[in-house]
């Protein structure tokens, strides 16, 4: 079984933390090791030194007869075993040991009959030097980690904001506000040193003038083919009229109408390519206006209201939405069609094969259609452009039991208590 971190685990400015951290700590065992070891070994040496010096005092004594010096003896209670076996040995040696409740350097030799000769010193100073040089190396250690810490938390963070930034820039971009730039302060100033990040930021920011360069020319070319078009087309439609009845008068007729269907359409998405398009606002009874779309479309379409309700909307636009919907489940879906009204959401249901997975996942494109169907890919295109401009939302999707359900989200007008229920 795979462990699953919580998600802020995942953060950098977690991850350096704890990096910051776990180098700390093992720099300050370290140096705290080296440190103790040093301090011991040479506390030590100075008392063995001490206790082999009286040793050597006590055995000049004990072999001329003299009294013992303090604290020197032969067998002498509590001398360590491994101790007094050495001397017994014919070695000397020294060994730190309790007695009587305190640190002893014990220092110890032969004598004759096999017995030892030993001398006791105190080490009890020299332990507490080591104890209080460990608690030291604790405290120390403990607030240099913490000053690390903060200071890397400190320079990380300034770092992890930054590319908080850039990453919110980028998804404004991507969600298409391409006036949106990080303007990162080194990006722009030169003279300072340039970071990785810093190289992002003017990546991103060179990214999105181009890409807005791109689109912005795109649009212009849009909005002037479509405006060059309408001239020409204008005195084709007129001239398809004066043409005799007939066959090829009803296919030139109908060639010219589906052109100045598509014109308009161009015209229609480069005004909302701009973003300057203004709502006419008014309060609308929802219902009303689904069955009264459905009427124009000419369509055999069924009107399902669930929740009627009133809508401050803008009529012409949401019916464009509304129609252009409808007309698309005709032409691409299968009967029965289904307007179903419920509150502020209105879904427009077909039975056919469903939309493309390209369309359900990044939404309608201009100009393409999947699958040999006919068609420009610009009335949802259309449709999705109007409705950002209503602020209502517009999801595509496909029933679990077939077909293409388009779903319509209005803001809802202010309750005015003039809400009906009908079926």
């Amino acid at each position: 079984m795979r462990l699953t971190l919580p998600r802020w685990s995942g953060t950098l400015a977690v991850k350096a933390a704890v990096f910051i951290t776990v180098m700390c700590c093992a720099l300050a065992a370290l140096l705290g090791v080296l440190v103790h070891v040093s301090v011991t070994n040479q506390t030590v040496g100075q008392a063995r030194d001490l206790a082999l010096a009286r040793l050597q005092d006590a055995t000049t004594a004990y072999e001329a007869g003299d009294p013992l010096t303090p604290g020197a003896g032969v067998d002498p209670e509590g001398l360590p075993a491994p101790l007094r076996s050495l001397a017994a040995a014919g070695e000397r040696g020294t060994m730190v040991d309790e007695h009587e409740g305190r640190p002893t350097m014990w220092a110890a030799g032969p004598a004759d009959g096999g017995r030892a000769l030993a001398v006791a010193v105190d080490y009890s100073q020299q332990a507490r030097t080591i104890d209080g040089l460990d608690r030291a190396i604790g405290w120390s250690s403990a607030l240099a980690i913490g000053a690390t810490v903060l200071v890397g938390a400190f320079a990380v963070t300034r770092v992890t904001r930054r590319l908080h930034t850039t990453a919110r820039v980028a998804r404004r971009i991507s969600a298409g506000d391409l006036d949106a730039r990080v303007n990162d302060p080194r990006a722009r100033d030169r003279t300072r040193p340039q970071d990785e990040v810093a190289a992002v930021a003017a990546a991103l920011d060179s990214m999105a003038a181009s890409l807005q360069g791109k689109l912005l020319a795109e649009q212009r070319f849009t909005a002037d083919v479509a405006h060059e078009l309408r001239t020409p087309l204008t005195g084709l439609h007129a001239a398809a009229e004066l043409l005799p009845p007939g066959r090829p008068t009803e296919l030139v007729r109908d060639r010219v109408a589906a052109l100045r269907t598509l014109t308009e359409d161009l015209l229609e998405i480069s005004r909302l390519d701009t973003g300057r398009e203004r709502l006419d606002l008014d309060t609308e009874e929802l219902g009303a206006l689904a069955e009264r779309v459905v009427r124009a479309s000419g369509t055999n379409t069924s009107v399902r209201v669930v929740r009627d309700t009133r809508v401050e909307t803008d009529r012409r636009r949401l019916e464009r939405v509304l129609g252009n919907l409808v007309a698309n489940a005709h032409k691409h879906g299968r009967p029965p069609v289904v307007v179903t009204v419920d509150g502020p959401v209105v879904t427009v249901r077909d039975h056919g094969a469903g939309y493309p997975e390209y369309l359900v996942e990044h939404g309608p494109q201009r100009f393409r259609t999947e699958g040999g169907v006919k068609g420009h890919g610009l009335g949802l295109t259309i449709a999705l452009g109007q409705a950002e401009v209503l602020g209502a939302r517009l999801e595509f999707r496909n029933a679990p039991g077939g077909g293409a359900v388009a779903r319509l989200t209005l803001p809802q007008a202010p309750p005015d208590g003039h809400t009906a229920d009908r079926e």
